[in-house]
């Protein structure tokens, strides 16, 4: 037996994640984490995200994964605003969402962007985190036209402040 000398608490922390992940890997949930980068995205979802994109239908989509498949949990009218969809996101949950924002550029033309918002908050499960996680890839290439990418763990990474920033 030997023993280990640790830098710091977070270098043990990570040296016991790494023990984790191997033996949740020996229980069989490391397939359940690749077969989850594989999960079915609802017909649903690529055609209410066209509407957004083409006809302007919606002004945000949540999507949630339930039962191995990515689904529209909530559409947002056009009127609604952008704290309408930050309040639609569940504070404890997690999920993904598409966002048109409309903003003024500096020359004074109007214009939009498609979001595509990765949310995570710290509070959520761990096993939700790592589902989102290892899916968001796969399911953001079904939505062809995203124009920019956030990742949130907390409401203030995802403030309007921040999407006007990514906009320009």
């Amino acid at each position: 037996m030997f023993l280990l000398q640790f830098e710091s608490p977070s270098e043990k922390l990570g040296i016991d994640l790494i023990k984790l992940l191997a033996c949740l890997n020996d229980w069989g949930w490391g397939q359940q984490a690749n077969a989850a980068s594989g999960m079915a995205v609802n017909d649903d979802c690529k055609l209410k995200f066209l509407e957004l994109k083409a006809k302007r239908s919606y002004r945000f989509l949540i999507f949630k994964i339930e039962n191995q498949q990515v689904m529209v949990e909530k559409v947002g009218s056009p009127e609604e605003s952008y704290d309408d969809f930050t309040a639609s996101l569940p504070p404890d949950e997690c999920r993904y969402a598409v966002y048109d924002f409309d903003f003024t550029t500096n020359e004074n033309c109007q214009k939009s962007k498609i979001f595509f918002i990765a949310w995570s908050p710290n509070t959520s499960k761990v096993r939700s985190k790592m589902v989102y996680a290892s899916s968001k890839d796969r399911f953001k290439r079904e939505l062809d036209g995203i124009q920019v990418e956030l990742q949130a763990t907390d409401p203030s990474e995802m403030s309007l402040d921040i999407v006007k920033d990514r906009a320009h």
